[in-house]
């Protein structure tokens, strides 16, 4: 253990006394751009830095005066939840110019400011870097023309620069994700939704066109989470004769008894001519060759606006803080970086390396995630007939486990398909193993899975019910419907099945065959995953509950709310969600703590409340402080405890509201991410058993009874992994449904220095640079 402590490096050992940081937005708005100022304002004033809000992207650099504002706590407040830019972004054609760039120094030396934190494109990372490349030129330019002396060119000889990607094309190689896709996705979700209830009344054909220039992200995203009969993209060109292959795809489908067709079309999506591919072309070949009625739809700036999602403002301030870490840490050797998601783990990329990719990106190089959404979308989307279907003989079962959470039918829809394209024969499960002891199997085909994916809640039906009791009978039903291969979609007691399962193996051979769990609960509390279907959709859920609480008390000031989420044992929600919302306290179990640690939060947020009213910022509608508790976080002090502890002792300083979310949280429409995370992980887990059944048939049978053919898919870190069952029981706390290690922890302090409390962080997790790992793209099909 002494060691372990001796190699830790600790936040505290970072300090950014006598620095001073930049942080502007520039190029297009995303929603989460506030998240990030606010973060790193946040974490730059914590550490003991100054910190200037950069008006107006470059423009305001180049201008300087009003432009340059040193930051305090209290002015990022209440920017969370609002999307856009607050500091303003501009495009700067003066900024170009050595001229300009002359000018920006001379305002950056005037105020000592040499960090610089730039949210913006590739084209705002891109003009950074060469600030930097410049800068000790331009600093003897100005000692030179007498605007500055030796002495502060000395004091000033050092420009560090860190890049968060702010975009919703999700358009930056090295990043899984930039900040404002997930909230485009949402945007565009709600649209395709809304469109495809009035498209089934009148059996339309509807065409969308969504932003892209360059960039098919959200193009193939949102095709990928809707279910979209076609889509069109500038990185895939369409060969010769798409259209008439499009046409005899849309008429199959309605032949099938669909009543809608949705084409979702990238806004630079081109043919293998390089001629433009436009929404009213498209409409005029499917009236004219079906006589489809058919309707367009350009979303246009709808997708930039509105609220940012709880991905998008996790990303955001998870990616400030480690800005402000890079800046921290910056030598004159450290080249520019930018701080970007892999998996679920913050990196930090060479800047040049990653501009440098982007200009290559259209005709040569795909991001992970994009190649991922592309081979996921072909296996889905184009149904072939019976006759050319391989034929594997094996049979597939489905079924869900558990309580419901959003996103599991897209999963099955997912399964059930890519089954198919596989030969399998697919068998559906209707709640869980109490109905596959009950002998509720049957056959589901390709057609009888169409518009699962934006269906929230389990339309297979889910029960609780573990098969230990049992045996049996599911083994009878497995010979009975010849059952080759089990995929259990649920949450940790789906995972619980799986190993009850695999334990059976020795007493019944029928057992025996391949078996994946896929996790899938609101909780997140499944061992072997950081993340599981359907959190992100409570997440969103808590967060926009909690916008709305606290917009009420706008009116009414001084006032702190107290919302106890779900969860079980697992603090996930709380802790994560009140990230999301701007918490200020978030009690949950894993963090034990005393009536001590109560009266030392009600001083807190009284001391806040003091303040606050001084500044007159409660009177602007400062959002009112959230208090957050899940509903095991310690069975002494419940949500009503905590409430009348703060409505005493806030007395005279603020009055208390109670709200308990309740099973709101597990209701609604599943997220884009929850849509495409569960397809995703679906279709690899069906690819994995057809691999299992292949090398286990053996002899005319399947026979497989080793730990790797009874797994749970899950993410770790960077990767998607299928680990096997039996080896995660080490792994989890029984007692209290939790895994032993929850990576989710660590983001805790970062939650409660945003909220203004010293805490300890142990930064030996942050991001290390590292080169930009390549991904070419497969050959078309």
């Amino acid at each position: 253990m002494a060691k372990q402590q001796d190699t830790r490096k600790l936040f505290e050992d970072l300090s950014g006394a006598g620095k001073s940081i930049g942080v502007l937005t520039s190029g297009g708005d995303a929603q989460g751009m506030n998240a990030a100022v606010r973060a790193v304002v946040r974490m730059g004033i914590y550490v003991g830095a100054k910190v200037y809000f950069i008006h107006e992207g470059y423009q305001g650099m180049v201008d300087g005066g009003d432009n340059i504002e040193e930051a305090s706590w209290e002015s990022v407040s209440s920017m969370l939840q609002v999307g856009g830019t607050v500091i303003g972004s501009a495009r700067c054609k003066e900024f170009r110019s050595h001229e300009g760039r002359l000018k920006a120094a001379h305002q950056l030396v005037l105020r000592g400011i040499t960090n610089l934190c730039v949210i913006g494109g590739d084209g705002s990372l891109t003009g950074a870097n060469l600030f930097r490349e410049e800068w000790s030129g331009l600093l003897e330019e100005l000692v030179r023309q007498g605007l500055i002396d030796e002495e502060a060119a000395q004091n000033n000889s050092e420009l560090h620069i860190v890049g968060m990607v702010g975009s919703i094309d999700n358009d930056f190689c090295g990043t899984d994700m930039t900040i404002g896709t997930d909230s485009a996705l949402h945007r565009i979700i709600e649209v395709v939704d809304a469109i495809m209830t009035t498209a089934q009344s009148h059996q339309r054909t509807f065409v969308l066109e969504v932003m892209g220039r360059h960039c098919g992200y959200l193009a193939l995203v949102s095709a990928l989470a809707c279910g979209a009969d076609w889509v069109l993209i500038p990185e895939m060109p369409p060969e010769d004769g798409w259209e008439e292959h499009m046409c005899q795809k849309l008429s199959e489908n309605r032949a099938d008894k669909k009543r809608l067709n949705i084409i979702i079309v990238a806004e630079g999506a081109i043919d293998c001519h390089n001629k433009p591919i436009t929404t009213n072309h498209i409409k005029e070949l499917v009236v004219s060759c079906l006589g489809f009625d058919t309707r367009v739809t350009i979303l246009g700036h709808v997708q930039r606006g509105g609220t940012p999602s709880a991905f998008d403002r996790i990303l955001a301030s998870r990616m400030g803080v480690e800005a402000v870490l890079a800046l921290l840490e910056a030598s004159d050797s450290t080249p520019a970086c930018v701080v970007s998601l892999c998996g679920n783990q913050a990196v930090r990329l060479p800047l040049m390396e990653c501009v440098q990719m982007v200009s290559a990106y259209v005709s040569l190089i795909f991001c992970r995630s994009f190649e991922n959404n592309l081979n996921t979308y072909k296996l889905l989307s184009y149904h072939k007939a019976d006759s050319e279907l391989p034929n594997s003989s094996f049979n597939v079962a489905v079924l869900n486990v558990g309580a419901p959470a959003a996103g599991m039918n897209a999963a099955v829809r997912s399964a059930v398909r890519v089954g198919i394209k596989e030969g399998h024969k697919m068998f559906a499960v209707n709640d869980g193993f109490e109905g596959f002891y009950k002998g509720q199997i049957k056959e589901i085909t390709w057609g009888d899975v169409a518009g699962w994916t934006g269906q929230g809640g389990s339309i297979l039906g889910t029960k609780r019910t573990l098969p230990a009791k049992h045996l049996d009978k599911i083994a009878e039903q497995i010979r009975i419907h010849n059952i080759n291969a089990l995929l259990v979609i649920g949450g940790f007691e789906a995972f619980e099945c799986l190993l009850q399962l695999y334990e059976a193996r020795t007493s019944h051979e029928d057992f025996c065959i391949p078996m994946c769990v896929l996790p899938a609960t609101i909780s997140n509390n499944v061992p072997g995953t950081d993340l599981s279907i359907g959190a992100d959709t409570s997440l969103n859920a808590i967060v926009e509950t909690c916008d709305r609480i606290k917009q009420s008390a706008s009116g009414t000031k001084r006032r702190v709310f107290i919302i106890e989420t779900m969860g079980g044992y697992c603090g996930y929600l709380a802790s994560v969600g009140g990230l999301a919302a701007g918490a200020d306290t978030v009690y949950i179990y894993e963090e034990p703590f005393d009536i001590r640690d109560l009266q030392s939060n009600v001083e807190h947020l009284t001391e806040k409340m003091k303040t606050g009213i001084q500044r007159g910022l409660v009177l602007r509608g400062k959002s009112p402080p959230v208090v957050q508790q899940n509903e095991n976080s310690n069975e002494n002090f419940t949500t009503d405890f905590i409430y009348q502890l703060y409505s005493e002792e806030g007395k005279g300083v603020f009055d208390c509201r109670k709200n308990v979310l309740g099973h709101m949280q597990q209701g609604g429409a599943p997220s884009p991410f929850d849509r495409n995370f569960g397809t995703k992980i679906a279709a690899k887990a069906i690819q994995w058993i057809s691999r299992k059944l292949k090398e286990s048939y053996k002899n005319g049978k399947v026979f497989a009874n080793t730990e790797d053919t009874a797994c749970l898919l899950g993410m770790r870190r960077r990767t998607m992994a299928f680990q096997p069952v039996v080896q995660l029981k080490d792994e989890t706390d029984f007692a209290h449904r939790i895994p032993k290690e929850q990576w989710w922890l660590k983001l805790r302090p970062l939650m409660k220095i945003l909220a203004k409390y010293k805490t300890s962080y142990d930064v030996s997790d942050s991001g290390q640079l590292e080169p930009v790992t390549r991904v070419r793209p497969k050959k078309a099909d």
